[in-house]
């Protein structure tokens, strides 16, 4: 995973950096303090590390820039973190001492939609701000709280479409095998993906769920084989779809059309799984192909495209650091807004927030899940990530398999 050790390696050089920054600011200067719990260890550290990335880049661009600035007061930006080595009960217990001993003023969520629903609570109870990265499932925000706002829009905007572009462009595309993690997101996208497939007539032929830490998917993958499916749905997190890759072709599972979330965008996946990458297919939550532009401190897409290499050592910035950075960008607008940086009057900002960015146009809905962007659709072709949805940003057309 050279990829991934090379970003951990510019990661602590970025760190080291912001933190002279911070240290040789003068000791009047007002600090702006925010708690970031992320798995840096364990089976989630590739997902911790790319969002810890992101918000890194925000700190340096943002500080860089002169700070945060909330009526007549300038803030300095300041990101406490904490390692809950991919142990949920750990990312709460990190929260809650970021908020009593720490006393941050908003938070970033943990990763992924089963933490950060374990976390909201503590956000909630406390009345701080906090913004979640990577949180897409729905039950994540029918909770009725108040504090909790999140960068991904619900499952369905990146199922139905695709499923819709699959049936356009393949109508021989007829049975579907399913296989999630067991865990809050994969679950709830699979669902989501299962039920809206049938209703469009495809038939799911396998549908299993294996456990968190699994590295053996030979038994599942031997009923999907024999299912012979034309369209093969994965969900869970990087090295679970790594895994499973390079075993189906171990087992020779073959079909039409290879979908998996989350990873094949990253460089982890088609690094680590080289040819076997090609025509995978993902879903995301940004693409810079979209070219946006908006009042945030990076100002477009492109340009939130070339600090990030130039930061870590040209690699590409995919959706998961996007939407890091955009918590970072979004708050400091908040903030800059409510002219304050009290705890409500952020809150305030943050749900009436209707405004463009680097990330795309940002309005959050009631529950507090953004509910402004079309999420585009990414295909592995020629060893490289390409956007084959939505039409408007398309760089290429869907291509399939052979069974």
């Amino acid at each position: 995973m050279d990829s991934l050790k090379t970003l951990s390696a510019v990661i602590a050089v970025a760190v080291t950096s912001i933190l002279a920054t911070w240290h040789s600011a003068d000791a009047a200067d007002k600090i702006y303090k925010i708690g970031a719990p992320l798995p840096l260890t364990g089976a989630l550290s590739p997902e911790g590390l790319r969002m810890k990335s992101g918000y890194d880049l925000w700190a340096k661009t943002q500080n860089e820039a002169g700070g945060i600035k909330a009526g007549d007061d300038t803030y300095k930006v300041e990101i406490t973190y904490s390692d809950y080595q991919s142990n949920t009960p750990r990312a709460v217990q990190s929260a809650e001492l970021m908020i009593t001993e720490g006393k941050v003023d908003a938070l970033f969520a943990p990763f992924g939609s089963g933490a950060t629903k374990a976390v909201s609570a503590v956000s909630e109870k406390y009345g701080v701000p906090m913004i979640a990265a990577q949180a897409a499932s729905a039950q994540v925000y029918d909770q009725g709280f108040k504090y909790l706002f999140g960068m991904y829009t619900p499952n369905s905007t990146v199922v139905q479409p695709l499923v819709d572009l699959v049936q356009a462009t393949n109508p021989t595309v007829k049975k579907v095998a399913v296989l999630a993690r067991n865990d809050l997101f994969p679950l709830a996208i699979a669902e989501e993906f299962s039920t809206y497939a049938k209703s469009k007539g495809l038939e799911i032929v396998s549908d299993q769920k294996f456990p968190i830490g699994s590295v053996d998917f030979g038994s599942a993958l031997t009923q999907i084989r024999a299912a012979q499916p034309d369209w093969i749905y994965a969900t869970g997190y990087v090295n679970d779809m790594i895994l499973i890759r390079k075993q189906m072709q171990e087992q020779g599972v073959k079909t039409q059309l290879i979908t998996m979330l989350v990873g094949p965008s990253t460089p982890e996946f088609i690094e680590n799984t080289g040819k076997l990458a090609e025509n995978v297919v993902t879903s995301t939550w940004w693409d810079v192909a979209a070219k946006f532009n908006g009042e945030d401190v990076f100002g477009s897409a492109e340009n939130f495209e070339q600090l990030f290499r130039k930061t870590y050592n040209n690699i590409y910035p995919d959706y998961s650091v996007a939407s890091a950075a955009a918590c970072g960008a979004v708050l400091a607008i908040a903030v800059n807004k409510a002219g304050s940086v009290d705890k409500a009057k952020v809150r305030d900002q943050l749900a009436a927030m209707d405004t463009d960015t680097f990330y795309g146009h940002i309005k959050f809905g009631p529950t507090g899940q953004i509910s402004s962007l079309k999420p585009p659709a990414i295909q592995v072709q020629g060893g490289k990530p390409v956007v084959v949805l939505p039409p408007d940003i398309k760089q290429s057309d869907l291509r399939f398999d052979k069974k």
